[in-house]
């Protein structure tokens, strides 16, 4: 159980400030954080590793070729000098692990687990560390590697980089499925069922492209056979505009067509010799064709014309 001043302490440590707090890596994506306290189980900086923030905590430590299991309980946290218990393990590994179980059976199962991985790799570098020492006594010279820890971080960059750059995942699946598709490997297939269906799906999406194209194709091609050119409307109206206009100028009124002279050659068969020459003029005069008007574009329109003749306006007056 977590008490609530470990919470706090977690806070003010994980938000705000820790000395024992440190920091590798520059970018966010390889960023890591570690804790350099003496009494840390594995080194790492988070809630259930860290020593101060944990009232009930235990660890491992190695001097002088010993190991020493160092426990922290809640009882002892008034006295600071008594904080920790220290126990010291049996040399041999099975014995410090039966000793590990018997003194955290009360524990996190976690923290158990952690103190043995720990308990695994001291045993493991003091076997090497004796190794080195009989070697330097037998009089031969052992060779210690450096660890480059900036050439290694760099050359793991230069790899990420060079296989975001080569694609291998994306060339390795367009090659296989393109040697699918060939049937280079028989017809009894055992693979994953993701590429598969990814590859089913891209090749029905190319067949459906296919067939958009030739669909539309088809389309344009019936649009063209469709399209027909006919003659203008126009020159259809001004032909009838043009033969309206010339019957309006026959029309002599009261509902009667024709030439204006020969009316007047039948209304005035009594008049003197000298009218029917000039009715006769007249008559010519309205033959003649009249000059064709300007073209003029619009609705057709219907002219009635009203006239009123000398002899019918005598008649009524007399009347």
């Amino acid at each position: 159980m977590q008490s609530a001043s470990d919470d706090m302490i977690w806070e003010v440590i994980n938000h705000q400030f820790c000395s024992f707090k440190t920091t590798i890596g520059k970018a966010l994506s390889d960023k890591q954080h570690f804790c350099r306290h003496p009494y840390s189980v594995t080194g790492l900086c988070n809630r259930t590793s860290c020593p101060l923030a944990n009232s009930k905590y235990a660890t491992l430590r190695e001097d002088d070729g010993r190991v020493h299991l160092f426990l922290k309980t809640v009882e002892r946290a008034h006295s600071p000098k008594n904080l920790w218990e220290k126990i010291y393990l049996s040399r041999n590994y099975t014995k410090a692990l039966a000793q590990i179980d018997e003194h955290l059976q009360y524990f996190p199962k976690v923290l158990i687990h952690r103190n043995k991985q720990r308990l695994t790799k001291i045993h493991q570098y003091l076997i090497r560390m004796r190794k080195i020492e009989l070697k330097v006594r037998a009089g031969k010279k052992a060779k210690l590697v450096r660890v480059h820890r900036k050439v290694e971080q760099r050359e793991e960059r230069r790899e990420r980089k060079a296989l975001v750059a080569a694609k291998i995942e994306s060339v390795l699946e367009k090659e296989l499925t393109e040697r699918l598709a060939k049937g280079a490997y028989g017809d009894i297939y055992n693979f994953p069922e993701s590429p598969y269906q990814k590859a089913l799906l891209g090749a029905e999406e190319e067949e459906e492209e296919e067939e958009d194209e030739e669909t539309e194709v088809a389309t344009d091609e019936e649009e063209e056979e469709m399209v027909e050119y006919v003659e203008d409307l126009d020159s259809e109206l001004e032909e009838d505009e043009e033969e309206d206009m010339e019957d309006a100028g026959d029309y002599m009124g009261d509902g009667q067509w024709g030439a204006r002279g020969s009316d007047d050659d039948e209304d005035d068969d009594d008049d003197d010799t000298n009218k029917e020459g000039d009715s006769d003029e007249d008559s010519k005069e309205a033959k003649k064709p009249e000059k064709k008007r300007g073209r003029r574009k619009g609705p057709r329109v219907e002219i009635e014309y009203e006239e009123e003749r000398e002899d019918q306006h005598q008649d009524m007056v007399s009347t």
